[in-house]
């Protein structure tokens, strides 16, 4: 099962990346890792991000730029896809929505709205144990307003907001992350969600790799700290224009 999910990948992609133009715009930063950024993909652009973490699970999330400042987009989780798990669950689909609402200035951040129904951490118990249940690790972070803008340095964007889960007002958390771009390959980023209290709240790092001017790769670790609740992530986005 491993060995055929990995050449299905290689096969999706390669054709990918040689149908991509060095010249394709792009606009790979519209999130951190979990957080989101105040960016947003441009009209009849399309992102395609592939997302492989704990427990042998595959996440594909699409967006698309339908309309000015406005994405669109599903995604879709396989829980022990990648193994040799008898188990394998299609989970249900969420989707994510996001509408930039200014684009801020010299003194002001950029603003965005949006909702995210992506949930991570499938099949834990009440306890915080794996133990192949129905329930989610991490709640989904719902509606919520994000702000970013570039500080101290060039090519260091700090982005931060405020989620409601499930549009429950008494379940607000913040985030907030940081994004740099070191070189034209290589960017890092670092993250705090989740937070409303240390118990739930969730650090993240990892560094992104630019293989292609539509093309880059994440290796990241979320819940640092957290023993068996860590886990490593590896994603890959593609950006492309439809």
């Amino acid at each position: 099962m491993k060995n055929k999910f990995l050449l299905l990948i290689f096969c999706l992609l390669v054709p990918l990346v040689l149908h991509a133009d060095s010249e394709d715009p792009i606009a790979l930063e519209t999130a951190i890792l979990d957080v989101p950024s105040a960016e947003v993909l441009d009209r009849y652009e399309a992102s395609f991000l592939g997302r492989a973490y704990a427990h042998g699970t595959f996440m594909e999330t699409i967006d698309f730029g339908v309309y000015p400042r406005i994405n669109l987009g599903v995604s879709l989780a396989i829980h022990e896809l990648i193994g040799s798990s008898s188990h394998v669950r299609v989970l249900n689909p969420d989707f994510q929505a996001k509408w930039k609402v200014y684009d801020g200035n010299l003194y002001m951040p950029a603003i965005a709205i949006g909702y995210d129904g992506r949930r991570y951490g499938y099949g834990y118990d009440k306890k915080r144990h794996y133990t192949r249940t129905k329930k989610y690790l991490d709640d989904r972070k719902g509606g919520y307003i994000t702000f970013s803008r570039e500080i101290f340095v060039p090519g260091l964007i700090a982005s931060a907001g405020a989620n409601l889960s499930d549009f429950e007002i008494n379940r607000v958390y913040g985030f907030a992350g940081l994004f740099y771009r070191v070189t034209d390959q290589i960017g890092l980023l670092g993250e705090w969600d989740g937070v409303r209290n240390i118990r739930d709240s969730r650090a993240n790092a990892g560094i992104r790799f630019y293989l292609h001017p539509s093309l880059a790769l994440d290796g990241a670790v979320r819940r640092i700290g957290r023993g068996s609740e860590s886990e490593r992530v590896v994603q890959i986005r593609y950006v492309t224009n439809f």
